[in-house]
């Protein structure tokens, strides 16, 4: 479902003479549908540099990243935002969203982008808000004004409210109390079973340990430094 092949990536430092810092070189990596592997390696050595490739907001210096049939590093943006719409999903650890949609809403956006009955993506958005222990009473308010850790859990309900293919995972379970880890931790492994393939950065070593069937450390791909 993903194939990475051979892929590099460099920054310009334009303000510094233009000075190009090699970060990734020769990035190779495949994960099956219904396979969970995890990013390892120390601060720095590109697990979220990687991530961010996958996902498209990088652009890969050279090689190939093969997302269900599309070449990421080569697409036009139009097959990216189509890509995202039905094929990869991201978690990141920050919520962005527009001000002021309700949360139910916010949650339920990427099954309303694909077309889906308002009052299905709705229902689907309820019931991820109740399993996270998200209050109804804040289901009509937006998530902007809600606490860190609220906010958290209100961006991993709208990361799993549509069934994607492949999902990438950033710190999904960081700084969760341990029902709501627990809550995450049983959505990844629904994720597996339903034939998600899924790359994540999981800090928590316990829950690596439990949704992971491999760990590749990514220092083997950054110039310099040793795996």
């Amino acid at each position: 479902m993903i194939e990475i092949e051979n892929l590099s990536k460099s920054f310009t430092l334009h303000n510094q003479g233009g000075a190009v810092i090699p970060v990734m070189q020769g990035a190779t990596l495949s994960v099956a549908p219904g396979e969970c592997v995890a990013l390892t390696g120390d601060s720095g050595a590109g697990k979220s540099t990687l991530m961010r490739m996958i996902y498209g907001n990088y652009l890969a210096a050279s090689g190939r990243i093969l997302v269900g049939g599309t070449d990421v590093a080569r697409a036009e943006p139009r097959e990216i935002l189509d890509l995202r719409r039905h094929t990869l999903g991201y978690v990141s650890q920050f919520l962005r969203v527009v001000p002021r949609v309700p949360t139910r809403d916010v949650v339920a956006e990427p099954l309303l982008a694909i077309g889906t009955p308002r009052d299905v993506a709705r229902a689907r958005a309820e019931e991820l808000l109740i399993r996270l222990n998200i209050p109804e009473t804040l289901w009509s308010l937006s998530p902007t004004t809600f606490s860190g850790g609220e906010q958290q859990r209100v961006n991993i309900a709208r990361g799993f409210a549509h069934a994607y293919p492949a999902l990438l995972l950033d710190e999904p379970t960081a700084s969760l109390d341990a029902t709501n880890r627990e809550t995450v931790l049983c959505l990844i492994e629904e994720a597996k079973a339903r034939g998600a393939a899924i790359i994540g950065i999981f800090h928590d070593a316990p829950a690596r340990d439990r949704v992971a069937d491999r760990e590749i450390d990514v220092s083997r791909f950054t110039p310099g430094r040793a795996a």
